[in-house]
């Protein structure tokens, strides 16, 4: 099958200074060997905590970093010695309000832009009219863009990233910041993208938008690929386990880590989700942990207790939570 981009043992490492009275050169492997194959026509996800690795993967592949080792090819060009080859065929849309001229509106900007990109004038009206019905902005292009608010910007990033019908889009954490409308309104647009063959290769954090439009999902820790696969594939990391799932109202530092040394627990984490805590515990399948959770949660205001099977943010959390040593094994 045809790739869209290929990357062997692709590495990044930054020197840096650190010490003030003392200061010595230090280097920092930011990415350790990737090896990575998408497939013409492919929405691909790359899954990572923050520092992973995935930023810096992305901007190599799209040839603002240059590699320290390793090589990479995107649609069949090399992506240091062939570089205008490679921006040619690739559109980047990253996460963030920068990128756009407020004060114009969005025509105004796609048309800019339409401009920077070398689009034939000829086919500029038609191409931007295409995108503004991709995105969901007909209607609204006349608005200044300083009155949009942060999913329509979103949109009109992706609109501007497809101005030249790139055969690869790079989408850098497209939702972050995002309400949940808005977040469902992009994932309609990048699934729409899928349908006229673009190629994807999306990083995000989050797990319910990877699992819904990616075809395939990397996981990568450390500065190295840790699992890939389908979303299903992914989710056998966290078999032989139970996760138990309790709503609370100030949870310790010292409670979470007493829970973490209950025999049986593989990983825990809070999270805040509006203005209560969740705290989720992964534990062996053949353990209930639950008894021994509440009993070091006394004196904390519970909400609801649920014991559910894993979903792919579990499975998540399982590989990142892994030694590499473990992952390969």
């Amino acid at each position: 099958m045809a790739l869209a981009i290929e990357a062997r043992d692709l590495r990044r490492t930054y020197r840096t200074r650190t010490g003030w009275l003392n200061p010595r050169r230090v280097e920092i492997d930011a990415v350790r060997g990737v090896d990575l194959d998408v497939r013409r026509g492919e929405l691909f996800g790359l899954l990572g905590p923050n520092g992973a690795g995935k930023t810096t993967t992305i901007k190599m592949l799209n040839t603002l970093l240059i590699p320290s080792s390793g090589s990479a090819r995107v649609c069949g060009f090399d992506v240091v010695s062939q570089t205008r080859e490679v921006r040619r065929r690739i559109g980047y849309v990253f996460g963030g309000d920068r990128g756009l001229y407020d004060r114009l509106s969005a025509l105004d900007n796609l048309r800019y832009f339409a401009e920077l990109y070398g689009v034939p004038a000829a086919r500029q009206k038609r191409r931007i009219g295409e995108l503004l019905e991709l995105v969901g902005l007909t209607g609204r292009e006349r608005e200044r863009v300083e009155g949009y608010s942060r999913g329509m910007r979103q949109r009109l990033h992706i609109a501007r990233g497809l101005l030249h019908e790139p055969e690869v889009l790079f989408l850098d954490e497209p939702s972050i910041g995002v309400d949940p409308v808005a977040a469902r309104e992009l994932r309609n647009t990048v699934a729409g993208l899928a349908a006229t063959g673009t190629t994807v290769l999306l990083t995000t954090h989050y797990m319910a938008e990877a699992e819904e439009l990616c075809d395939r999902i990397a996981v990568i820790a450390g500065g190295e690929i840790q699992a890939l696969g389908t979303a299903d594939e992914l989710k056998h990391h966290a078999e032989g386990r139970r996760v138990l799932e309790v709503q609370a109202f100030g949870v310790s530092d010292s409670q979470l880590a007493g829970i973490d040394v209950l025999p049986g627990v593989r990983e825990s984490s809070v999270d805040i989700v509006g203005t209560a805590q969740v705290l989720t515990v992964q534990s062996d399948a053949t353990v209930d942990v639950q008894a021994d959770v509440l009993r070091l949660l006394d004196g904390v205001r519970l909400g609801r207790v649920t014991a559910r099977q894993p979903t792919l943010e579990d499975a998540y959390v399982a590989i990142v939570g892994r030694s590499p040593v473990e992952v390969a094994a």
